[in-house]
């Protein structure tokens, strides 16, 4: 039955990915393409050309373009007479094409003369193919000179040569300006619907309705329509969409409609302008029918289909899905049947995605800048895809399991039959009477033999030490104390320093830090988990008693239960738990076989969980709370703590690499391997996200002061960091509400202040693949709340991230084309990516506000209310 659903439902949803892919590209009937138009807009560049350097193409050149539309259109309009372009009316005669010959005019009067002389000369030569002359190319909307300048070079051009004359500029122009039309023998307009942002199905009636209105503000005035077209890549301005498929409807409809009303037109253009893309943005370069390989780049007469290759694509995804299910089916069978089918919808709309933003990209002319952001932009969206499908994982098999493969019933074994237990007490510096309530507690264990070992290291102050070593003097001989100083290794040094202190009957070492109040049953309900020899770990959850204190720790509490109750017991079900340092037990033989506690490493516990799965042990985790410690009282204390956690985690993969990447030998399995790469990957995806953020605020700048040039990053790009905010966003809140049993309270408090950690997980990211020096971070207990300043203070950094960003988002709006949905978008991206480091601001501002209450983030007795003297059932949690 698991076989045929594993097939049954990878196979359904191929079959949905290809249906969609089949509904979005329905073919559609156009009316065909004449055999002859009136004319193309004529610029001959080709590749490598700019006739901003005067980068020219050769004549060869040109005229093999003019080869190419012969027989295809009866004239071709040029814009300028510099350089080799002022051969094309020579060369358009052998092609029985005529010419409408453009002179530029702009804001150098030097540029303009040479150029006006230029075209005298040409109109002196007398070729006959000439039928127009165009003085200027919307100078008056780029405002590169007065109205009444271009009216002299008009008034000068009309005394040279018998062709009537006009200069081009859109349709308000002209309307605006009727002395303009005193001075030219025609109206040349501009028709781009794409650039007032119509859809391409309003487009043409538009577009004649301008041509009309023209018409009859100036009866006596023959109109040519200069340019009229539509891109095929680029930006979507408003609703006009620059595609392919929109490109090919637009010019196919106005043809029909000007070849039946005898309009003179010259389609805009005959052949793509790479170089545009400096002056224009990433639409000036699409505006050919022919591509700058000179390909036609749609169908003439074929009905037309959004994607050309879609079969080609919606294959790939599949395949790509496929491959992906395959990998995350190898290990499912407790998945149930809506796990498995949400896996399979995910994988598939990531595959989708991933190929199309593919195909998107590539569809853009490649320079090597843009093949370089391409190759970055692959390595991230490998990454991208990675991380979703991780986190998807995790999102599956914690809500849709049908049973659990390592359940831990409760056990009663005989007193005779327990293993004696040593319980050590690592303390530096503690409150003396935080670590005697922490050891009364474990004076009351119910358990026959066990022993206390209190290891005081490098305190120097002995009011600190004093009255604890004295306290356990009158907890009678299973106490012990030690305080050592100096000591080496930190915490690890001073387990070490323990182990070698225990009693030779122990068979079973507990931790717990010194802040921890255990209930009486925590060993006797525990240890039996020691009765399997191969068990090494029986770990329970780290939980906290002092939620109910204010509203910061409520939060913090809402946030630390998301890994207890979740990630924990998903990682136990492949035995690939990351052990922690209090609330842990492990067998001695076990600890004494691998060497102890690696000092090197300033998260110890996790490491050592590592060495013993590479040994081949197992792990196991019982998700209910046998006692309860203090959390951090600041947020700058709470940023320690995670900083230390996520910087031990790169050192640990680092030093393990070739055992978790398979390339030394050891005991790990496949499920092992993907917990501890997979279950850190949410922490390197916040250092990489500072790379990106850094990447995204020097692109706005670039923004703000090119606007001219420097457009958004492409759309499809810039929609990604969007889909996974959102994604791991409602990951969040639906685990939390499903698998963590809070409130929507309580999971948006849960996000808010994981939210606040990104900033100081991605720094320790980088602080671990930079340096192995990170001295030890003790997370302070019982400490003042910092003033409102100081919390401030304490979150420089991301206040000034927060401020670039929304600085930048403002000023971005600023620009004249905000109305775009790029740069929508692209300020959207920038608003998301201030939260987090909003959300820093927010909690260390609450943390200092001591006073205000938990109810806020509506604390469950559960949480912070129930009394230790009774734990929940032993089993797993359903």
């Amino acid at each position: 039955m698991n076989r045929s659903t594993n097939l049954v439902i990878p196979f359904l949803i191929a079959a949905l990915t290809a249906a969609a892919w089949w509904l979005l590209n329905q073919p559609s009937e156009e009316p065909p393409w004449p055999n002859r138009i009136q004319g193309f807009s004529f610029a001959p560049m080709r590749a490598g050309d700019d006739p901003s350097l005067k980068k020219f193409p050769s004549v060869e050149e040109i005229d093999a373009d003019l080869a190419l539309l012969e027989g295809r259109a009866h004239a071709v309009r040029t814009y300028t007479v510099e350089g080799t372009l002022a051969e094309i009316p020579r060369l358009a005669a052998a092609h029985d094409l005529n010419v409408t010959l453009g002179a530029w005019i702009g804001p150098d009067p030097a540029a303009n003369e040479t150029e006006i002389k230029r075209l005298a000369e040409l109109l002196d030569e007398g070729h006959r193919n000439l039928v127009r002359v165009i003085v200027g190319n919307e100078s008056i909307l780029r405002r590169d000179l007065p109205l009444s300048e271009l009216i002299g070079y008009l008034d000068r051009v009309r005394k040279l040569t018998w062709l009537p004359v006009s200069t081009a500029e859109p349709w308000h122009v002209w309307l605006k300006y009727p002395k303009l039309v005193e001075h030219v023998d025609f109206i040349t307009v501009h028709l781009l619907p794409y650039w007032e942002g119509l859809p391409v199905d309003q487009a043409v009636d538009y577009a004649v309705s301008r041509y009309n209105e023209l018409k009859e503000a100036y009866p006596n005035k023959p109109i040519v329509i200069g340019e009229v077209g539509w891109p095929s890549n680029g930006r979507r301005n408003r609703g006009a969409e620059a595609s392919p498929t929109n490109q090919t409807r637009f010019l196919r409809r106005f043809l029909a409609r000007a070849e039946a009303e005898n309009y003179v037109y010259y389609v805009m253009e005959a052949f793509d302008q790479p170089w545009k893309a400096k002056t224009e943005g990433a639409t000036g370069n699409y505006w050919g029918v022919y591509n700058a390989n000179r390909q036609a780049k749609f169908e003439f007469s074929q009905p037309v289909v959004r994607i050309p290759q879609w079969r080609e694509l919606a294959g790939l995804s599949v395949v790509m899905g496929v491959l992906l299910l395959v990998f995350l089916y190898r290990d499912s069978a407790t998945l149930a049947k809506r796990g498995k089918g949400f896996l399979a919808l995910v994988t598939y709309a990531i595959s989708t995605a991933a190929v199309w933003i593919v195909y998107d990209y590539t569809r853009q002319y490649m320079t090597p800048a843009t093949a370089i952001v391409g190759v970055l932009l692959l390595i991230g969206g490998i990454g991208v895809i990675v991380l979703l499908m991780a986190e998807a994982h995790e999102w599956a098999e914690s809500i849709w399991l049908n049973k659990w493969r390592r359940p831990f019933p409760l056990r009663t074994v005989p007193d005779e039959q327990l293993p004696f237990v040593s319980v050590h007490v690592p303390a530096y510096n503690e409150p003396p009477e935080l670590l005697c309530a922490t050891l009364d507690a474990l004076a009351a264990l119910d358990y026959p033999r066990f022993e206390v070992l209190v290891i005081d290291n490098n305190t120097k102050d002995p009011k600190v030490w004093e009255p604890v070593q004295a306290h356990c003097a009158t907890l009678g001989e299973r106490f012990r104390f030690f305080h050592v100083d100096p000591l080496a290794g930190y915490k690890a040094g001073a387990l070490n320093f323990a182990l070698r202190q225990t009693d030779p009957a122990a068979e079973v070492i507990a931790v717990i830090d010194a802040d921890y109040l255990v209930i009486p049953t925590w060993l006797r309900h525990l240890v039996p988990g020691f009765a399997d020899p191969e068990v090494a770990i029986v770990q329970a959850p780290q939980d906290y008693r002092d939620a109910d204190q204010n509203a910061f720790k409520a939060m913090c509490m809402a946030e630390y239960r998301g890994f207890f109750h979740l990630g924990m017991v998903t990682r136990n079900e492949r035995n690939a738990i990351i052990q922690h340092g209090t609330m842990t037990m492990i067998r001695r033989q076990t600890l004494d076989a691998v060497n102890g506690w690696a000092e090197w490493c300033i998260t110890e516990d996790a490491e050592l969980g590592l060495r013993l799965f590479e040994a081949g042990h197992k792990a196991l985790y019982i998700p209910c709370t046998y006692g309860r410690g203090l959390m951090p009282d600041t947020f700058a204390d709470f940023q320690k703590q995670r900083y230390r956690w996520a910087y031990g985690a790169v050192r640990i993969l680092l030093r393990h690499r070739r055992e978790l990447l398979g390339l030394r030998k050891t005991a790990l399995t496949a499920g092992q391997r993907y917990h501890f790469v997979a279950g850190w990957l949410p922490w390197f995806a916040d250092g990489f996200n500072l790379l990106f953020n850094f990447a995204a605020l020097a692109w706005s700048v670039a923004m703000v002061m090119f606007p001219d040039t420097i457009t958004p990053p492409y759309l499809t790009v810039a929609l990604v960091p969007l889909v996974l905010f959102v994604f791991k966003i409602s990951k969040s809140l639906v685990l939390y509400r499903r698998r963590v049993t809070a409130t929507l309270r309580q999971s948006l408090a849960a996000g808010l202040a994981g939210l606040a950690l990104s900033h100081t997980i991605s720094r320790a990211m980088f602080g671990g693949l930079v340096t192995g020096k990170l001295g030890f971070f003790r997370t302070p207990k019982m400490a003042e709340a910092p003033a409102v300043i100081r919390a401030l203070s304490d979150t420089r950094e991301e206040g000034l991230f927060a401020f670039a960003f929304l600085l930048a988002a403002g000023l971005i709006l600023l620009r004249e084309d905000a109305y775009m949905l790029d740069v929508r978008i692209w300020v959207a991206v920038l608003a998301v990516q201030s939260i987090p480091y909003l959300a820093s601001v927010l909690v260390s501002l609450v943390s200092a506000w001591q006073r205000l209450p938990a109810d806020l983030v509506g604390v469950m007795a559960e949480m912070s209310g129930q009394r230790l003297s009774g734990a929940r059932p032993v089993g797993r949690e359903g």
